[in-house]
């Protein structure tokens, strides 16, 4: 008798945590597991895998993934009873993902309708379980839909639909299998998912508690967490050659290290102090020949800010590409990692004297004092970049500026402020000052570099952390408490980032090509 080939049955089963490579597939389950609902981004999903990998699971059948959940951890104390989905997940980006926190807090499960009833939502549930057992976490927290409470709201409240729920008397497909669960009802909260028609908005806040939970000694809370700014107010003056610079940049570097900070800032366009030696006197033709530098700029900077420990904003600098030159600013962390942040908006000057490209993407950038942002002198003018980069994780916006009058800087100033207040965020620019005799177009500057916070209890009485005195050749060095500002935004005087309308509106980028 032949021996039955038992493999060709098999159903393979893996739950495992998500990776890059899982979000096309992640992003299209979402589609038939929510219809008219909006979808995750895939900057989204790579904040989830980034910030807290193992809180993110799939379940893959027969090497197709078929349901994925994701969470994040938090001290749910620190939350409102009514809090929204976008407040307990930062708009979907878990940023505010607190591994000291004592609460799992699950922001989304999908099974795909093909593959329903086949107890792979229960295999989600269970990795959750395991995990908050594993790190030792309270319970698990979810905000759960009432997805057929449409059919019954005419008649009968969420409370009352939620009663027979639990009798048994309606089934829910998403609050009856969170019961079976072990997960207990909290409350009910309004306006939780507002384009979540079928629950009406409404949503049960459900708990499991961790029956394994060895409550830790002591509770421990981040009483602070400071970051200090040196902003350079760069005196822009004729040298005679690159060592020139070097000697120049040097000294601010050296300067911001004295003082222990975190971060150096320099200005935007403040390398056009090249042209000054270069004897070009065609504006279009100089800042071709200013390009050229920029790998002697890049490994000038790279070396100073592993040298002296301090991540440097290398202000901006022209750098040519594919024929075309870009205003481009620098992120030099220092580990010796760079990153750069093209100047997505010219002026009207910048594509008269250089014939300035424009760049298309909106980046922010990981350092080890958390999320940054850097929107160079015109871009913070436009605050739909400002909440965007926010929205993305940014707790602090950097600004290099270049102005030539006090009209120019104002606007510089009173922007970067009023992102700063609009958007719960630190702003923190930093401009040219003095001549450059031999240079067109940049013959003047004006600037008073400084750094502003929120305007709210806590922070600087006027939201100036710290100004220089305009004109000169200085520094202004501040602490920036990201622990405040954290705080600020669950539980100010306004929460201009909880309170928005995306009911009403909301902000979209477009895909360019690279």
């Amino acid at each position: 008798m032949t021996e039955t080939d038992m493999s060709k049955y098999e159903k393979k089963i893996i739950v495992r945590n998500i990776k890059m490579e899982d979000i096309d597939d992640i992003m299209e389950l979402w589609k038939r597991c929510f219809p008219g609902m909006e979808p995750w981004k895939r900057e989204q999903l790579e904040s989830h895998i980034h910030t807290f990998p193992e809180g993110q699971f799939c379940v893959e059948y027969e090497d197709k993934i078929v349901g994925t959940c994701s969470s994040l951890i938090v001290n749910f104390d620190e939350y409102e009873d009514q809090h929204t989905w976008n407040t307990i997940t930062d708009n979907g980006y878990i940023t505010n993902h607190d591994p000291d926190g004592f609460n799992l807090y699950g922001i989304e499960v999908m099974v795909d309708p093909e593959y329903r009833r086949m107890k792979f939502g229960h295999r989600l549930y269970e990795a959750r379980k395991e995990l908050a057992r594993k790190l030792n976490l309270q319970s698990i927290i979810i905000g759960g839909r009432i997805p057929n409470y449409y059919k019954y709201k005419d008649e009968m409240t969420p409370r009352e639909y939620v009663t027979e729920v639990e009798k048994h008397s309606i089934y829910d497909p998403v609050l009856s299998f969170q019961l079976l669960e072990g997960f207990k009802i909290k409350r009910i909260n309004t306006r939780y998912l507002p384009d979540d028609k079928a629950s009406a908005a409404f949503a049960t806040l459900m708990e499991w508690n961790n029956i394994d939970y060895l409550p830790k000694t002591r509770r421990v809370y981040r009483a602070s967490f400071p970051i200090r700014i040196c902003s350079i107010q760069y005196m822009m003056k004729k040298i005679d050659s690159f060592q020139d610079f070097t000697r120049q940049v040097e000294y601010y570097v050296d300067v911001a290290a004295d003082f222990g900070s975190d971060f150096a800032v320099f200005p935007e366009l403040f390398t056009t102090q090249l042209m000054s030696f270069l004897e070009e006197k065609r504006p279009d033709q100089a800042v071709r020949r200013l390009a050229t530098y920029t790998d002697q700029y890049i490994e000038l900077f790279t070396e100073l800010a592993v040298r002296y420990n301090v991540n440097i904003i290398g202000g901006s600098h022209f750098v040519e590409r594919d024929g075309d030159i870009y205003n481009v600013a620098y992120l030099f962390r220092r580990d010796g990692t760079i990153e750069n942040q093209s100047k997505i908006h010219a002026t009207p000057n910048e594509r008269k004297w250089w014939g300035i490209a424009e760049g298309n993407e909106i980046n922010v950038f990981d350092t080890d004092c958390g999320k940054i942002a850097i929107q160079i002198c015109y871009d913070v003018e436009f605050p739909e970049l400002a909440r965007i980069a926010v929205d993305k994780g940014a707790n602090i916006i950097f600004v290099p500026f270049c102005t030539e009058d006090r009209q120019g800087y104002l606007r510089v100033r009173y922007c970067a402020q009023a992102r700063a207040i609009e958007n719960q965020v630190y702003t923190c620019i930093a401009g040219t000052v003095g001549n450059l005799t031999h240079v067109e177009n940049m013959d003047i500057q004006y600037a008073q570099s400084a750094i502003f916070s929120p305007s709210d209890f806590g922070f600087a009485r006027d939201g100036i952390v710290g100004e220089c005195d305009p004109n000169v050749d200085t520094v202004v060095v501040g602490d920036v408490d990201l622990e405040k500002l954290r705080r600020s935004r669950n539980s100010g005087s306004v929460r201009q980032l909880r309170d928005r309308r995306k009911d009403l509106y909301r902000i979209e980028t477009n895909k360019f090509p690279k």
